[in-house]
């Protein structure tokens, strides 16, 4: 089994990305801006919330306004609703060896959603976003420096992942991802699709087979 294990928050460890695409939607349509789940998931799914915020000011659209009444529907609909992936935090208590978050989530975000899941005990100081590296995914930096924290090289390390961003991220920092399809919004953003067409180390369907898919990579 490889010696560092790097999970993605959203959609790997959390539930969350239908809820996020949600509140995105809503405050866009109140702004104007209608924008369809579909869309969401094609052009922000794994990247940082900078990412909505360029692509709104390239339709003409200043979010600055939005964003503190976008944080707290958020926060207050994960306090009610969020949930872990289904199984991923059984699965987590049997894998040994170091491992870490790194999400592309705002630090606040990510603090928040592994707090109401009860994952964050599973992770202890390991847990890293976006925020704190010079480029986001798909740039590898922010797995750089998640193996970096654990003391592990780069190609000892897997990444568990959802996202298209998020495999090229793991690619381009040496290191070997598994595709991840077990969340709730696997379907509509069509990433078995997607994440196959990228050739990952490994695709799954569930938490229950990361187990023994780690075995087979060795």
């Amino acid at each position: 089994m490889a010696r560092g294990l790097i999970f993605d928050c959203d959609g790997v460890l959390v539930d969350s990305e239908p809820l996020a695409a949600a509140e995105i939607k809503a405050m866009l349509d109140r702004l104007g801006l209608p924008i369809s789940h579909a869309r969401i998931y094609d052009e922000f799914l794994g990247r940082s919330f900078s990412t909505v915020v360029a692509a709104a000011r390239g339709q003409g659209l200043d979010l600055g306004p939005a964003l503190p009444g976008y944080a707290e529907a958020l926060a207050l609909r994960f306090r009610r609703d969020l949930r872990p992936v289904p199984g991923m935090a059984e699965v987590l208590a049997q894998l040994p060896g170091p491992r870490a978050v790194a999400s592309s989530s705002a630090p606040e975000r990510l603090r928040l959603s592994l707090a109401v899941t009860g994952l964050a005990p599973l992770f202890g100081p390991h847990v890293y976003s976006a925020a704190q590296v010079a480029h986001g995914k798909p740039a590898p930096d922010l797995f750089l420096f998640a193996a970096r924290h654990l003391g592990v090289a780069p190609a000892d390390c897997v990444v568990i992942e959802d996202s298209p961003a998020g495999l090229a991220a793991a690619r381009a920092a040496g290191m070997r991802v598994v595709g991840f399809l077990g969340g709730s919004h696997a379907a509509p953003a069509r990433l078995a699709e997607k994440l196959a067409a990228l050739r990952p180390d490994a695709l799954i369907d569930q938490a229950r087979d990361l187990p023994k898919t780690l075995a087979d990579l060795g």
